[in-house]
């Protein structure tokens, strides 16, 4: 059994062809193809660039915005602090002028109170004093009548009292 393997074997000819055929194959591509391939390879990588910076302005952006918000945020919160303590201020003082508005109302009620309670004080006293006098006249009347006899005397007894009774209240008033 020998095999013989013709198909196997070198010929330097064909190799020889094959190599030119071969380096002509890469001189078409070369000049057709390559430059066309390097030309889209270049705008890719000019985009993919592009897409980059694109998305680095973007991100520096952001973060810009991001600082601005981070500031607006820290003046919005110290300005709502602010209104706040406003506010409390405002609402302090208003609260210390209605608490000194009911002080003062409340000394003027005291006051009227006092006056109204001294002049039913001296209502009463003087009410007391006509009542004392009705029923002193009343006992000096009887007393008197028991023991004055004439008409006379009693009548000037009775016009002295009632011009004392006249001269204790000229000076109570």
């Amino acid at each position: 059994m020998d095999y013989h393997f013709e198909f196997l074997t070198i010929d330097p000819v064909t190799c020889i062809g094959v190599l030119c055929n071969t380096l002509i194959l890469f001189l078409v591509f070369r000049h057709f193809l390559f430059g066309r391939v390097k030309k889209v390879m270049e705008q890719r990588n000019a985009e993919i660039s592009k897409t980059y910076d694109d998305a680095d302005s973007a991100l520096k952006s952001a973060k810009d915005k991001e600082a601005e918000y981070t500031a607006r945020l820290a003046s919005a919160k110290e300005e709502s602090a602010e209104i706040v303590r406003n506010a409390t201020i405002r609402a302090q003082q208003h609260s210390d002028e209605i608490i000194g508005e009911a002080r003062e109302e409340a000394q003027s009620i005291v006051t009227r109170a006092n006056a109204d309670i001294e002049k039913e004080r001296k209502r009463a006293v003087n009410s007391i004093k006509n009542d004392i006098s009705d029923i002193a006249v009343s006992i000096a009347e009887k007393i008197v009548s028991r023991n004055i006899e004439s008409d006379e005397e009693q009548d000037r007894l009775i016009d002295e009292f009632i011009a004392g009774l006249g001269d204790e209240g000229a000076d109570t008033k």
